[in-house]
């Protein structure tokens, strides 16, 4: 396969403040050569990336590393704005783009996601009181999506320290727990206890660095306080390698890097739980039955369902998912997407996705064909999940899940047996109602901001949002 790295060898070449010439003697090669592998004209080959790495130190990884797949789907799914509309470009002239102007193409997207994200404001601030009229400033969990989706939703370095957490040794998954508490007292001096819902009301974990005590709560289920237990521990020995991808995150703002720390630490968590190559052969073999993974490795069905989405590790992918949950209101309060699926970011999720009938059926999976605005096809499926239980006054704190993939991959899902695809329904979603170009969707319930159609007053459309 060709590897193209123009716009990277131009970079590293500016930050060495080189001419191409300086940089052709340095490498050993002639200036025309250094000239066509900037513009993309030449493939660089494997003597050329050696001599990179030895002469400005740079990892080849670093550079041939392709994030143009994750960049080509949010170009695509932002182009379906109706603003780009008369003049939306094609497929090859976005990868022509994508080679030729990379810089350009993050700033495009930037740009974008600053339109949407003021557009949003707007609209917070018409509706608001006027003492709370205030410019919002970008959620935490927004940049943290953000992060994760240019890394393809998989981090190598967490795999690797997850695949030497019980160096070598293999734990039956019943003796978890037990080897996870000692392995918290005799590595980091931690003593592990179990708590009343009294002690800790509205807390499931605590970590007390004064007494050197990990508190759980009796709230939580068996899966969940493993899961608990392996995140202190990644966020203790672990914080080398958190503090590294932190910092190559571009993160800032404290809030947003905390938040971010504990999704990553989340993510050490289940690779140590679901290691990489076991959990890729079952969920294959199993033709992703999630119920059927969780027993196995202990886990729970939406740990299982998340964890599917970070299989894309190079020679080893799994189908490419993506992963959103909601609550009984519609809002969305977690998404990681490892497809061209454009995620709602603001507001709910769309209400003709089948994730929010699925709160009528408890526990059971409801499949869906669904088509976004730029026709792309997908087959989700979604299912009820239980949040802990406090008292007696917080009963049925329920949330639903759904998973989805492109049409492409049905054949490895099971949820998707008995169901034809030529002959599928195509259900017509959009992200959300606010940027929706969908016209007289009987399920609108905000005007798009991104349309400016003129109301007919002598006619009522479906909603109040048609006429």
């Amino acid at each position: 396969m060709k590897t193209f790295i123009g716009p990277k060898l131009r970079r590293l070449r500016g930050d060495q403040n080189q001419t191409q010439g300086q940089m052709a003697k340095a490498l050993g090669i002639s200036t025309s050569y250094v000239n066509l592998l900037e513009k993309n004209e030449r493939s660089v080959s494997v003597p050329v990336l050696l001599r990179l790495l030895e002469v400005y130190g740079v990892d080849w990884r670093d550079l041939v590393d392709d994030d143009d797949t994750a960049k080509l789907a949010d170009l695509r799914g932002v182009l379906q704005d109706p603003l780009f509309e008369a003049e939306r470009p094609d497929l090859t002239q976005l990868r022509g783009a994508l080679t030729h102007s990379p810089d350009l193409a993050t700033c495009f997207l930037r740009l974008h996601r600053a339109y949407l994200a003021a557009s949003d404001q707007l609209m917070s601030i018409a509706s608001a009181d006027e003492s709370a009229q205030a410019t919002l400033p970008k959620a935490p969990e927004a940049t943290v999506h953000n992060f994760f989706r240019r890394h393809s939703n998989y981090f190598h370095s967490l795999e690797t320290a997850a695949d030497a957490f019980w160096a070598g040794k293999r734990i039956a998954t019943d003796d978890i727990y037990a080897e996870l508490k000692a392995r918290l007292r005799d590595k980091l001096g931690l003593r592990v206890r179990v708590v009343p819902v009294s002690e800790m009301p509205g807390t499931l974990r605590a970590y007390n660095e004064e007494t050197r005590e990990v508190l759980l709560s009796e709230a939580m289920d068996h899966p969940n306080r493993v899961f608990q237990l392996v995140h202190v521990s990644g966020l203790i020995e672990q914080e080398a390698v958190l503090e590294d991808l932190l910092t190559k995150s571009g993160l800032t703002d404290a809030m947003g890097r905390a938040r971010c720390r504990v999704e990553l630490a989340n993510y050490f968590a289940a690779a140590v739980l679901m290691p990489y190559g076991p959990f890729l052969a079952e969920i294959l073999e199993s033709k992703y039955d999630f119920d059927h993974v969780a027993t196995r490795f202990g886990v729970s069905f939406e740990q299982a369902c998340h964890r599917a989405t970070t299989l894309q590790r190079r020679g080893a992918k799994g189908v490419p998912f993506f992963f959103l949950r909601i609550d009984k209101a519609g809002n969305v309060s977690k998404r990681f997407n490892a497809t061209d699926f454009q995620l709602a970011e603001y507001g709910g999720a769309c209400p003709r996705l089948d994730i929010h009938t699925s709160f009528r059926t408890p526990g059971r999976i409801v499949p869906q064909f669904v088509e976004m605005p730029d026709g792309s096809q997908f087959f989700v499926f979604a299912r009820t999940v239980d949040r802990p239980s406090f008292t007696r006054f917080a009963q049925d704190v329920r949330l639903a899940v759904a998973v989805g993939c492109s049409t492409e991959h049905v054949g490895a899902i099971g949820y998707a047996e008995g169901h034809s695809l030529s002959e599928a329904t195509m259900t017509p979603i959009g992200i959300n109602c606010r940027v929706c170009p969908r016209v007289n969707c009987d399920q609108r319930a905000h005007h798009a901001v991104v349309r400016s159609d003129p109301v007919d007053e002598k006619r009522r459309g479906a909603t109040r949002y048609s006429s």
